[in-house]
């Protein structure tokens, strides 16, 4: 009863820090989240997105970064009910966030499903997720991200569950690790090679029941079939070599020079080739993810993944981290095996990214750090308990209580009183009050948006009118260049420019454009300002 008691208190606790104020902080939607909302919002209308295409299987087009779909599927039911809101759009994120902390207590349990302490083992590493800033603040946003490490997880406990009798979930495993690939890219990657290490590893228990491994085989196979086709497609080409090292000519640029450095020499050529530095490249990138800075002091450099108050982990879950290792490679309880695999699976992706260390790339391999520190947590409290002196037991347990209380604490107050004011401005703040602004002044025949420093302004008025789609598409002029990007130039009385200037000036036209390119006889009809008092967007007249 008391382990039922505690978990019931832990769902509390991760639902209350991943729902409070949920629709006002992160304080604005990113143009991401706004395009996700949109997108279910018209599926929800006409079961098409917003550019007319009919349920979408692999991607949806979006910006021309072709999304994957999922997130936008399960978010058509909180707008039908919430409305077109922010709260709305994140629902799905947050829900899936809670479900992933108590999917980590049966996880637990069905990995160490011999051991005497797999209850202890799974409250405290559900706790810890619960707790988790890095888990906290990848729930409170609109981040596929988030949904896949769901679907991940959902994945792995289903497929445990089916090797350890019950077969029959093996269906549901396939099913969710393919919904993971459809929900995120990273999962594409990780999803095989997780799928595939799971399936070596366990295969007796696998062929003891070929009937429901063949079934669960096709059925993943049949599924995937649409993204196979999208994968082969040029867009999902381009897509991918905006993003990894293996497009970044620079390294081929070193690698040559490096080889005439020395005159062509074979053994240089040994060294110093393509597939060697990329190599490097890639090992690099990929230890980047245990650097102690990133995981225990400052965090992501993203402010969207961390307060930079503190790391993707708490400090003072370092030492349990260790223990926890420690004990994991010593004891070999049940399947312990599964967890270091995963981790080193999951940072796979994020290390063939350009940027590292990051936080988002990397969320697959949660809750693999939370089982180690929760293991190193039970263990090393059974450690103290073996000690003799009962004084010295309760200044070590009151002052690991003081510490974790504290520390949580902390990062509560920095996110709910000073994260938002602090990067209102990296949330892409100011859109709503803006639109706001141009509805209040319908005296104009024409809207004109500098989209070259606005990013992808057609969207927030889309989203905050909440434009029938069907509206939409009717007045719509839209581009795609060579690399698959959308272009919206405009739609009814509303035009989206790269360049304000080339406009033709008319006191009957508004124009939205940055501070820093108003021009000076133009009349400033408001100026909208981030939550820490810089100008951000201007909206005027001549």
């Amino acid at each position: 009863m008391k382990y039922k008691i505690a978990l019931v208190f832990i769902i509390i606790a991760a639902f209350f820090l991943r729902f409070f104020q949920l629709g006002t902080n992160p304080p604005s939607l990113t143009w991401d989240e706004v395009a996700l909302g949109y997108n279910a919002y018209s599926l929800g209308i006409d079961l098409r997105d917003e550019f007319g295409t009919f349920l979408p299987l692999a991607s949806l087009e979006s910006f021309g970064d072709y999304k994957p779909p999922v997130y936008a599927y399960l978010d058509i039911f909180p707008i039908k009910l919430f409305g077109l809101t922010s709260f709305a759009v994140r629902f799905p994120s947050a829900f899936l966030g809670v479900m992933t902390v108590l999917l980590t207590y049966f996880l637990t349990l069905r990995i160490f499903y011999r051991s005497d302490n797999k209850k202890l083992y799974a409250l405290c590493s559900m706790l810890v997720l619960a707790l988790s800033p890095w888990h906290i603040m990848l729930s409170r946003a609109a981040f596929e991200a988030n949904v896949a490490t769901f679907f991940i997880v959902l994945g792995v406990y289903t497929f445990l569950t089916a090797v350890q009798g019950r077969k029959w979930m093996i269906l549901l495993s396939a099913v969710s690790f393919v919904l993971a690939m459809y929900s995120f890219n990273s999962a594409r990657i990780i999803v095989p090679l997780l799928v595939f290490a799971l399936s070596c590893l366990c295969l007796r228990p696998l062929l003891k029941d070929k009937r429901q491994t063949i079934i669960a085989g096709v059925l993943g196979l049949v599924m995937i079939l649409p993204l196979v086709a999208f994968l082969r497609s040029p867009q999902a080409g381009i897509r991918f070599q905006e993003v990894n090292i293996f497009s970044d000519l620079s390294l081929v640029e070193y690698s040559n020079q490096s080889i005439a450095n020395d005159d062509n020499a074979v053994w240089s050529k040994l060294i110093h080739n393509h597939r060697v530095v990329y190599g490097l490249a890639f090992l690099q990138h990929y230890l980047d993810h245990f650097n102690p800075n990133f995981l225990f002091i400052t965090g992501d450099v993203n402010p969207k993944f961390s307060t930079h108050d503190l790391g993707q982990l708490y400090l003072w879950e370092l030492p349990f981290l260790v223990v926890g290792l420690l004990f994991l490679f010593r004891k070999r309880e049940g399947y312990w095996w599964v967890i270091p695999l995963w981790l080193v699976i999951g940072i796979i992706p994020a290390g063939t990214a350009k940027e590292t260390p990051h936080a988002l790339r990397m969320e697959a391999v949660l809750p693999t750090l939370q089982l180690i520190v929760g293991y190193g947590l039970v263990s090393s409290f059974g450690i103290i308990a073996s000690l003799r002196s009962s004084l010295i037991r309760k200044v070590i347990l009151s002052a690991s209580c003081l510490v974790l209380v504290i520390s949580v604490f902390y990062f509560q107050y920095g996110y709910f009183k000073h994260y938002s004011s602090r990067f209102s401005k990296d949330w892409q703040y100011g859109y709503e009050e803006l639109i706001n602004v141009i509805n209040e002044n319908k005296f104009a025949q024409t809207i004109v948006f500098d989209s070259g420093h606005l990013g992808r302004p057609y969207i927030y008025y889309l989203f905050y009118n909440k434009v029938d789609p069907r509206d939409f598409r009717q007045t719509m002029d839209v581009t795609r260049d060579n690399f698959g990007f959308v272009d919206v130039k405009g739609f009814g009385e509303y035009r989206f420019t790269r360049k304000i200037g080339s406009e033709v000036k008319s006191s009957n036209n508004i124009y939205v454009g940055s501070p820093k390119d108003v021009p000076e006889n133009s009349k400033v009809l408001k100026k909208i300002k981030t939550l820490d008092g810089l100008d951000t967007l201007v909206v005027y007249t001549y």
